[in-house]
Formats: C-alpha cells, structure tokens, sequence
C-alpha cells in the first residue's frame, strides 16, 4: 500500500488517490506498507530513490541500520507493537532527504496512524522530514514508557499473588511473569535500538537547532526509561525466584509427607510379612493369642514413628 501526505497550512494532509497518480511528487511524507513491486518501481522511478529490501530491514549491525548515502539518510528502527495478540517488534526503514521522507514497513505501527491523526488537528506539529521522523520517535518512546508502566503494575498484581496469598496457583504466576518478561526485553531492545538511531541523527543529522534540542530531549527520556526497564526486570527475576521456591517447598513438602508415610507403615508391614508366611514349622502358629498379639504390633510399630516424629516437630 502506498499512502502519501502533503504539508498544506501547516498540516500533513493525505494525498487522495486521484491526488496520488497525478500528484504524488508534492508529498513531503511518502510512506510504503508492505508495497508490491509496482508501487517499489513508481516511488524508485519518480524520486530516483533505492528502497531497501525487507531482509536489509532486519538487519542488526550498526552500518546496515544507520548509515549516509547519496539517497540521504537512512534508518531502520524497530517499534513495538501487538500482533495477532503478542508484543513484537516491527523494522521500520526511514529514509530522510532535504525535503521528503520515506518510510517503509511490513505491517501497520499505531504509532504511525496517531501521528497522522495528530498532524491532521494540530498546524505546526511537522513541518518537513525530519520533524515527522522526530515526531515518529516521540510517540514510540512515549508508547514504551506507557508499556513500561503496564508492566509494573502487572508485577504488582503478580507480586501480591505469589507473596501474599496462600493458596495462590504458582505455576499461572510463573507464565504471567514469563509474558512480562518477554515485554520487558522487546521494550529495551527498542529502547537501545532508539538511542543508536538519536545518536546517528546527532553526528550526521545536520540537524536544526530545534531538531537538536527534541533529539537531546528523547535521549534523554530514553536514559530515564533504561534504568526503569532494569528495575523492572530484575523485579520479574526476584518474583520468579520466589515462585519457583515456593513451588519447591510444596514439592519437598509433598515428598516429605510420603516418606514419613513410608517409614510409618514400615514396620507393620514387616511384621505383617513375618507372620504371613506359610512355613510349616513355625513355634507362633500354635499361639493361641498369636493372632490379636501380631495385631497390636502392627499398630504400635506404626504408632512409635509417628510419635518419634510429632516429638521431633518434624511433622
């Protein structure tokens, strides 16, 4: 899909398609989802400019992220978002020139559709390439921060279940945490992946000095927000730590219950297994109290454990 918008009183305003096949080269914000082949050749053909490939876009070294060529500059940063009800992170090519910038992604980002939202109400908010790129930035770093949040009061929620109540479901507690955890590593990652691109726009941005003051300001958020990740982190570790001991002291109980079960009917059973076999001399079979006397021994042998251990506190 090829959307484009056009700065017009201040205001980034879509291009309609009929605007879009005849007027396509006034648009200051040329954004590509998941293009076919015909839009990737239009948008080459008209502003003489390469797309990357959607295996480029994923890359992970520094000089395939961020790098400078004749095309302008160009940026592949990741951005959180939920897909099919799972948090993952989205590549986002963007490649900024003197008076236009290209986006090029897989899948829809919220962050974009809000910026076009906003920009449509508000004059002033993007007034060329780089404030939409910076503005773009904003929203992702704010919508971490927002994330960030949903998962701490998460952790307090799970760390009232697994350290308060007694009869909490340690094992549900546990995969809540997992989930949180994988949030919380997609947030960093996007964090970090951030703060590579800021510092990019800051040595090679030939930036304006408003631009360069918003970019201070976001790397300076991100600084704020990365120790809160570590925090945050480290929390899930301390909870599944004490899920998973409470879920070994309930396990250590339970095979202490049947070992003292064991030694308790240990030695009925090895009276039981004297007196039931079947020899033919055997001094105790003429015994006319044999009988109820192997009874009681049973149950005192049974008993004695039993009390040794209620004595020893070890029940």
């Amino acid at each position: 899909m090829l959307n484009a918008l056009a700065l017009e009183h201040g205001r980034l305003v879509p291009l309609d398609e009929e605007r879009l096949h005849v007027a396509l080269d006034e648009a200051i914000w040329v954004d590509l989802l998941d293009p076919d082949n015909d839009e990737r050749e239009r948008v080459s053909h008209l502003y003489r400019q390469t797309l990357p490939e959607t295996e480029d876009v994923d890359e992970i070294e520094a000089s395939a992220r961020f790098y400078e060529d004749a095309g302008g500059l160009h940026i592949h940063s990741l951005f959180l978002q939920d897909v099919d009800g799972r948090p993952r992170n989205t590549s986002v090519a963007f490649t900024v020139t003197s008076d236009r910038l290209f986006t090029l992604r897989e899948r829809e980002v919220p962050a974009f559709r809000l910026l076009r939202m906003r920009s449509r109400r508000h004059a002033g908010l993007a007034d060329d390439a780089m404030s939409i790129l910076l503005n773009l930035i904003q929203i992702k770093i704010d919508d971490l921060a927002d994330t960030l949040e949903e998962v701490y009061t998460g952790l307090e929620k799970i760390s009232a279940l697994v350290l308060e109540e007694n009869d909490a479901d340690m094992e549900d507690a546990l995969d809540d945490l997992a989930v949180h955890e994988d949030i919380s590593g997609k947030v960093r990652l996007c964090l970090m992946d951030t703060q590579r691109a800021l510092t990019f726009l800051q040595r090679r941005g030939r930036l304006r000095p408003e631009h360069s003051q918003l970019v201070r300001e976001l790397a300076q958020d991100i600084e704020s927000l990365l120790p809160h990740n570590s925090f945050v982190f480290d929390k899930i570790n301390f909870l599944m730590d004490a899920a998973q001991g409470f879920i070994n002291i309930e396990q250590n109980q339970i095979i202490k219950t049947f070992s003292i079960a064991a030694v308790v009917f240990l030695p009925p059973t090895l009276i039981a297994s004297i007196y039931g076999m079947n020899f033919a001399h055997m001094p105790e079979l003429s015994w006319t109290f044999g009988y109820p006397l192997a009874v009681v021994g049973m149950i005192l042998s049974g008993i004695a454990p039993y009390a040794f251990f209620r004595y020893k506190g070890w029940l």
